[in-house]
């Protein structure tokens, strides 16, 4: 993508390069040069969305702890003190380059909801539409570690999804992907990536990134590329971070996008952060699944993992272990088990009231495909339901 195409652009920056490791303190420097060179980027007729980390790490030092010592609600009490902190740095650079900005916090809900997906769609559309600069965070005040989207990376990535952006732009500690870990002396850098699962692996190990690491960044990479949108990973230098990766003046690790996804609602429906659940099919049944033949029918179900309800998302398996889709459940998980264990009974008579016949439609369901990365099934548990 050239900097003089007019395209929309989603900025991912993490705590490592806006607040200081040693005291915990906003680093101007870099807060200065990402927004100068985000004020050039609109007034090239760009449009920008920044996802910023960081609210805790500032607010862990009004608290007086130590990122070593804070658990959970020690960090959700720090972004309540460092959010504030962190927009007042941010609007004050933002001035000296005549930038607006608004804040926008966002919890795994927002993005797994459909009706909340589309109501933040629709709020990034209108800032941007005005001209402003969203800078988005992960709510972590209210979220735990059970619900929380878990990293800013893939929440970035889903926000480059929403907002159908043309470039995402990971800037972190290093220069982008390595085949292993960056200290080996044999490690050799990846300037382009196509498939990702070739690289999960050698990125699993988190001394090559931080706390974040480039797991992370990898999943969320190919949750761009799932949406039709241009990854690029590099490290988050002070002058012109995001132009010197778009010129090409640096180097950088570029995903590739797949194409054009076929819908909005099926990128959706493909990518989640959380697993609402799962099931697992008979092998007939999920060979008819990947056949795009039929829905999900009760009759399929062996097992059922997790509570739901109706209108969450999916994961499905078949025997093997092996994903095979993603799809809108018509159904609570209670009531799974009901018609899985009552097959040829009809929904009305086990249900007691009358409703589709599949547990997931066709029409609503996703067949993986090769560049998805799939998720592993969930362990034996007492959520666990054979049937």
């Amino acid at each position: 993508m050239s900097v003089n195409e007019q395209k929309r652009i989603v900025i991912k920056v993490g705590s490592g390069l806006l607040v200081s490791e040693e005291d915990l303190n906003v680093r101007y420097a870099f807060l200065f040069g990402l927004l100068e060179d985000i004020a050039s980027l609109r007034a090239k007729g760009h449009e920008v969305v920044l996802v910023s980390s960081g609210a805790a790490a500032v607010g862990l030092k009004a608290m007086g702890v130590r990122p070593s010592e804070a658990g959970v609600a020690d960090k959700q009490a720090a972004a309540a003190c460092g959010q504030p902190l962190l927009m007042a740095a941010y609007k004050a650079v933002a001035s000296e380059f005549d930038l607006s900005i608004a804040q926008v916090l966002l919890t795994s809900d927002d993005m797994e909801n459909r009706r909340r997906f589309l109501n933040t769609k629709n709020t990034l559309d209108r800032l941007l539409d005005r001209g402003l600069l969203p800078i988005v965070n992960e709510n972590d005040t209210v979220t735990t570690e059970e619900i929380r989207v878990g990293d800013n990376d893939r929440l970035a990535a889903k926000v480059a999804q929403m907002i159908q952006a043309q470039a995402f732009i990971m800037l972190t500690g290093v220069e982008g992907l390595y085949d292993r870990n960056p200290d080996d002396e044999d490690a050799r850098f990846v300037e382009e990536v196509s498939d990702v699962s070739e690289y999960i692996e050698a990125t699993k190990s988190k001394s090559a990134l931080g706390s974040g690491g480039m797991l992370t960044k990898m999943m969320a990479a190919n949750m761009a590329q799932n949406g039709g949108v241009e990854t690029y990973i590099a490290s988050g230098i002070l002058e012109r971070p995001v132009t010197s990766v778009l010129e090409n003046e640096r180097r950088y690790t570029r995903c590739t996008a797949h194409g054009d996804p076929a819908s909005a609602w099926r990128v959706w429906l493909a990518d989640r952060l959380n697993m609402a659940g799962s099931i697992t099919l008979s092998k007939d049944g999920a060979k008819a699944v990947r056949e795009g033949k039929i829905g999900v029918r009760a009759e399929d179900i062996q097992s059922v993992h997790g509570e739901w309800a109706k209108g969450d998302v999916l994961h499905v398996y078949d025997e093997d272990g092996e994903e095979c889709a993603r799809g809108l459940t018509n159904y609570s998980s209670n009531e799974v088990v009901l018609l899985a264990k009552r097959t040829g009974r009809a929904v009305e008579e086990v249900l007691g009231y009358h409703s589709n016949a599949d547990v997931i439609d066709a029409g609503n369901l996703v067949i993986l495909e090769e560049h998805h990365l799939p998720w592993a099934v969930p362990e034996e548990e007492a959520t666990a339901i054979e049937v």
